[in-house]
């Protein structure tokens, strides 16, 4: 069923086109329109419940990619290549290159913030992927377009170490196991020269040290701290 504005319907068939998906009946337009209706313009029919299913919908796909193209890949680098897929300024880049915001109705005030243009593109992509999958209750009308986008990325982390986000990953274990954040504790060596890793980092949560790492700089010095952890947690997981 189409939506009762031509001009809207219009604009929205023009983004799947742009999106490669033929203009098939299962997509549910009111939905689409929904997922690109801020809350500024509606306080009660807005995209932010789609945001909701959309933010399962886009781990769900990257977890597949990734199980599709690495199926070696180890658990701590899964999770710290899909924080980083999945992350707003991937997911604002993936909005931009197709255009999201010429469809997105939003008030002129939110539209002038751009502080807060990122998260809100990332947060409009994640709520068209919502209304894809509820449009079919499964990913067809996701995966032809957005599975290139995701393995070109996860080939480019995997050349690049140091983009691996495992404080991503690390934050994400420990708010769905205990609903808190870890603690960095960062100190600088004056022992060591200034080009070396000269800062340490611990991460701890709940009084318990999980890992200390070292490095150039204090992120980097806590991406090494986050990953000692995660893997030393997956690790007491295992049977």
């Amino acid at each position: 069923m189409t939506i009762a504005y031509p001009r809207r319907q219009r604009q929205l068939e023009s983004l799947v086109r742009k999106l490669g998906l033929p203009e098939v009946t299962q997509i549910k337009w009111q939905l689409l329109d929904l997922a690109l209706t801020h809350p500024t313009v509606s306080e009660s029919a807005n995209y932010e419940q789609l945001e909701f299913v959309g933010d399962a919908v886009v781990r769900l796909v990257a977890a597949n990619v990734l199980w599709d193209n690495y199926p070696d890949c180890s658990v701590g680098d899964f999770a710290a290549i899909r924080s980083v897929l999945v992350s707003d300024r991937v997911l604002a880049q993936l909005a931009q290159e197709y255009g999201l915001e010429l469809y997105l109705l939003i008030s002129s005030s939110a539209g002038a913030d751009k502080a807060g243009q990122e998260s809100r593109l990332a947060d409009a992509f994640e709520a068209v992927l919502g209304a894809l999958y509820l449009s079919t209750h499964n990913l067809e009308l996701i995966r032809p377009w957005l599975d290139p986008h995701f393995k070109q990325l996860a080939a480019e982390i995997r050349l690049d170490p140091a983009r691996l986000n495992y404080k991503a990953a690390l934050q994400e274990w420990t708010q769905a196991h205990f609903k808190v954040l870890p603690e960095y504790r960062v100190v600088e060596s004056s022992q060591v020269p200034h080009n070396q890793e000269r800062f340490i980092a611990e991460v701890w949560l709940h009084d318990q040290k999980l890992g200390q790492g070292k490095g150039r700089s204090i992120k980097a010095a806590e991406q090494a701290a986050a990953k000692v952890a995660f893997f030393a947690l997956n690790s007491q997981e295992k049977p």
